[in-house]
């Protein structure tokens, strides 16, 4: 038999609060508190992130739905339990990421003066854990007493049904069963979602991504469906992201979604304004609880989201909690230090890069987390942001606020969650401009939309075509190789960006599928094809551009885009010349290999570079003769 877990001996409630103490300014105020925990079958990861979205588990809990409003910097919360009216400052959380939590909430209307609560988390091995649970109330005055005890220890007996259950959710990958579905669909909806379901299935999506998003708007949990990210349904579905994608947007057009271009805050990365239209983004943002004006030129700026339109069901924006630790899983650290008060937390940070920051500054200084290194402790003051730092996993963050008012200190991830769908997959997918070509940019507007990778094919000898064929006759010409040119780019997740004269300009987000539709456009048009005489050269070039409003379209502009246009200079009739960047990305050399490709090494030179370019040229058709510029 097994050894028996041996499980960590139990903290008392005083050791729990030298842990996670009360706010000194109310810590000799005369309170009621309670003070329990529970062994849980999970993770110490897995219940975290179950403990931490508060407001879902408050749903569960049946506690009262909660509103918020910020005002100036200043979260108000209200809310009506047991149809009394509350309403509280709800100061911003502390906490380090699956480990501890806590909030404080001081109330001008309740049952309480101030509010306190401290979650903690022991592991007690790989796949079992302890969360002890501790609230303390300052209450008002006599006549609320008794309603806080009744109140609070039900809310006990609460916690210990709920959390095995949740737990057994957890494990078997399933969503909360006791968690209520929400709204129904409006009155006529379903007949309309039959109709709806008709007209996609025509255009021939995928049946099954059909199948999956009706079934999550009739039945779904209307928390999830209040700002529907594709990249995450498409995981949680097990379907295919980019064919998930073509049924939300033809879904949008046919009134079962809606579409917003939703402006990112970089510090709590939380939605500081919803546009209904690309054309309604503005050059700045700001963020109302971070206190911040930023730019909406970089690439994380912006997150594409859809929404159930309210024809077919209502979706309201209900709270239970503000669950701060739940909407920022960025934060690993997030710490309210007193003036000249040292706060020492054990952060279970893992390798990587982190940022450091003080709440409501602009600047960062980072933090590499790596096995290599020989320091496991960081003092960081207050005044004084560390630039750059190397540490030990799991290290120890002495944060010392050496100023005379109260600091936050916030470490991040750097990266941003892959599950956002950004403007440069969108504006670089040919189905969405087809069927979104009234969206535009503002006039002054450049949005960044990160790594693209530029497609630019030449005819070889249009002007020995007009002069031998005539205007008419090689317009023709010229018109049917852009059909053939146009789908093909399409066909690979590619976008059209524009033509100029009888060139096409084409982006693609996956460097991969623009070397295959490289060598797909030249097979359309091989040597001695008897239909044509259009012949092609193809330039290839990765990296960071922006997308701008030119005349009334979208237009892609940058250094990345000008590399890929000067390569063309390298190549000939039935050649493709990629820069050394769409080489080395993934799996595109693999792919070569696999062509047998005729590859050699050039390099672009230019006055107006800082280094050559190192470009790999393919001959497409290595058996016939290239024809030269």
């Amino acid at each position: 038999m097994a050894d028996p877990v041996s499980k960590p001996s139990l903290l008392t409630k005083e050791q729990h609060l030298r842990e996670q103490p009360w706010p000194s300014e109310y810590a000799q105020h005369k309170r009621i508190d309670w003070f329990w925990h529970v062994d849980i079958d999970l993770s110490v990861s897995e219940l975290w992130k179950l403990v931490s979205d508060t407001s879902r588990m408050n749903r569960a809990l049946q506690v009262s739905e909660m509103k918020f409003e910020d005002r100036q910097g200043v979260r108000i919360g209200t809310s009506r339990p047991a149809g009394v009216f509350h309403e509280w400052i709800e100061v911003p959380w502390n906490w380090v990421a699956e480990r501890q939590m806590s909030s404080v909430r001081i109330y001008k209307h309740g049952f309480s003066k101030v509010l306190y609560s401290a979650f903690r988390m022991e592991p007690i091995d790989d796949s079992h854990t302890r969360l002890y649970l501790y609230f303390g109330s300052i209450p008002r005055g006599i006549w609320s007493t008794p309603l806080l005890k009744l109140g609070f220890s039900g809310l006990r007996k609460d916690y210990e049904r709920l959390l095995p259950i949740l737990a057994e959710e957890v494990r078997n990958r399933r969503p909360f069963s006791t968690i209520p579905v929400g709204s129904s669909l409006t009155e006529g909806a379903e007949e309309r979602l039959a109709v709806i379901a008709t007209q996609l299935q025509s255009k021939s999506l995928d049946e099954v991504c059909i199948r999956k998003l009706l079934d999550w708007i009739r039945y779904g949990d209307e928390q999830d469906l209040f700002r529907i990210q594709v990249r995450e349904r498409a995981r949680a579905f097990g379907v295919d992201e980019d064919a998930l994608l073509r049924v939300c947007l033809h879904a949008t057009r046919l009134g079962l979604l809606e579409l917003t271009w939703d402006v990112m805050c970089p510090h709590c990365r939380g939605v500081s304004k919803q546009n209904t239209s690309l054309g309604a983004v503005s050059t700045q943002g700001s963020c109302d609880v971070c206190l911040i004006h930023f730019g909406t030129d970089v690439a994380e700026s912006i997150e594409i989201t859809f929404h159930v339109h309210p024809s077919i069901r209502e979706i309201p924006h209900r709270t239970f909690c503000s669950a701060e630790p739940a909407t920022k899983e960025h934060i690993r650290l997030q710490q309210r230090v007193l003036p000249h008060e040292t706060i020492v937390h054990r952060v279970p940070l893992r390798v990587g890069r982190y940022r450091m920051r003080i709440q409501g500054q602009q600047e960062y200084g980072y933090l590499d987390i790596s096995t290599q290194a020989s320091d496991r402790t960081l003092t960081w003051q207050s005044s004084v942001l560390p630039d750059q730092v190397t540490l030990c996993p799991d290290p120890e963050l002495a944060l010392t606020n050496d100023q005379d008012a109260a600091q936050t200190f916030i470490v991040e991830m750097s990266t941003w969650s892959d599950l956002a769908l950004r403007p440069g997959r969108l504006l670089s997918l040919q189905e969405f401009r087809d069927l979104f070509s009234e969206e535009y940019l503002g006039q002054d507007v450049q949005l960044a939309i990160g790594e693209q990778t530029i497609l630019f094919t030449d005819m070889v000898g249009s002007t020995a075509l007009y002069a031998q064929q005539g205007d008419a006759a090689a317009f023709r010409e010229v018109r049917r190789h852009f059909a053939d040119v146009f789908s093909i780019i399409g066909s690979h997740r590619g976008a059209v960006v524009k033509t100029i004269g009888d060139a096409v300009m084409g982006a693609f987000t996956n460097p991969l599928d623009a070397v295959i539709a490289a060598k797909e456009i030249h097979d359309r048009f091989p040597p001695g094809k008897a239909d044509s005489v259009t012949r092609l050269r193809i330039s290839l070039n990765t990296g960071p551009c922006i997308a701008v409003k030119l005349n009334t379209d979208i237009d892609y502009f940058g250094h990345s885009v000008n590399i890929a246009a000067k390569l063309q200079s390298l190549a000939g009739a039935w050649q493709v010349a990629m820069s050394e960047r769409v080489y080395q990305a993934p799996g595109v050399k693999e792919w070569l290999t696999s062509q047998q490709a005729a590859l050699s090494t050039l390099q672009y030179e230019s006055p107006s570079l800082r280094a050559a370019v190192s470009v790999m040229r393919w001959n497409v058709y290595p058996q016939d003769v290239t024809e030269k510029v």
